[in-house]
């Protein structure tokens, strides 16, 4: 903030006029409490103004004379420039997330994220492979990817307790994706009261969040860019004698289903034989498309 004392002869102020700076050509007090000034703005044109001591807030002499200039820091202007060639580098290498993590993919693997899934945003997708077909890294680069196209910033993956440790791993070694697991300590030391809007890159156990309902609550609020469910048969539903069977796990799939932009379900069993099953399942990711007659509206 500046005084009027500080508005003299030759000063280029901000604030006088909403888009532009101004020079002042003249300055003439009236009493303490306010002057009036002569300026000519970028174009040359002339105008008055009386500024009293209320308008002091809001107005600003620019540094050095000019409202540009060329002795800002360069480091500081590298930055810039580099954070933005970063932001854009995607552009120039299609396959950006290959390059910068630590994999060699296989062809299907290049095929299935960069062929099929990044075509189809916003993405509601089921990758089912055989075992050991590289879910994982797939996933991975379709992570990745998403996040330096500034399409990502939160991620939740939910998968079987025994694989939470593993999924964290491979984020972090092969792509260089701090991923965090969510267990009771950083449950009960949540500094709002809600981790799951404090983590931005989450792991979280597949039936923890199935069995409890106040965690339940707590996602509900929560929301996201993507959430990958791995094992994601396991989120199935059943037909039986005329009646579904809603399992929690499939009650907290639709709960994910909701709270996110992006939807992918990793399984290498999608398919049980029963139609009706598949259907509820593939309702996880639309279910006005699949549900059909087994969708029940009451629930």
């Amino acid at each position: 903030m500046i005084k009027l004392e500080d508005i003299k002869r030759e000063a280029v102020l901000k604030g006088i006029l909403p888009d532009r700076t101004v020079t002042v050509i003249d300055v003439k007090w009236h009493g303490q409490s306010a002057i009036e000034i002569v300026y000519k703005d970028t174009e040359g044109t002339l105008g008055t103004e009386l500024i009293f001591r209320d308008r002091e807030p809001t107005l600003d002499i620019v540094e050095y004379g000019l409202p540009w200039s060329f002795n800002a820091d360069p480091n500081l202007f590298k930055l810039a420039s580099e954070a933005y060639r970063i932001r854009l580098a995607y552009l120039f290498d299609p396959l950006l997330a290959v390059h910068t993590s630590l994999l060699e993919p296989l062809p299907h693997q290049i095929e299935a994220v960069y062929g099929d899934m990044l075509t189809r945003l916003p993405l509601r997708y089921l990758l089912a492979d055989d075992p050991g077909s590289g879910k994982t890294i797939m996933t991975g680069l379709l992570i990745k990817e998403l996040i330096v196209r500034g399409d990502l910033k939160r991620c939740l993956i939910v998968s079987p307790g025994n694989l939470a440790e593993q999924w964290l791993d491979e984020m972090n070694i092969r792509f260089q994706l701090p991923f965090e697991v969510i267990t009771n300590d950083r449950i009960e030391t949540a500094r709002t009261g809600n981790i799951f809007n404090e983590i931005n890159l989450a792991i979280a156990r597949l039936d923890k969040l199935s069995r409890n309902e106040d965690l339940q609550q707590k996602l509900k609020v929560s929301d996201w860019d993507l959430i990958v469910c791995d094992e994601a048969h396991k989120m199935s539903a059943s037909f039986f004698g005329g009646e579904i069977n809603y399992t929690k796990r499939h009650k907290l799939g639709q709960l994910l289903s909701q709270i996110t932009r992006h939807f992918l379900l990793l399984t290498a069993t999608p398919h049980n034989g029963k139609e009706e099953d598949f259907q509820l399942f593939m309702s996880l990711l639309d279910g006005d498309r699949f549900e059909g007659r087994f969708r029940d509206d009451s629930l």
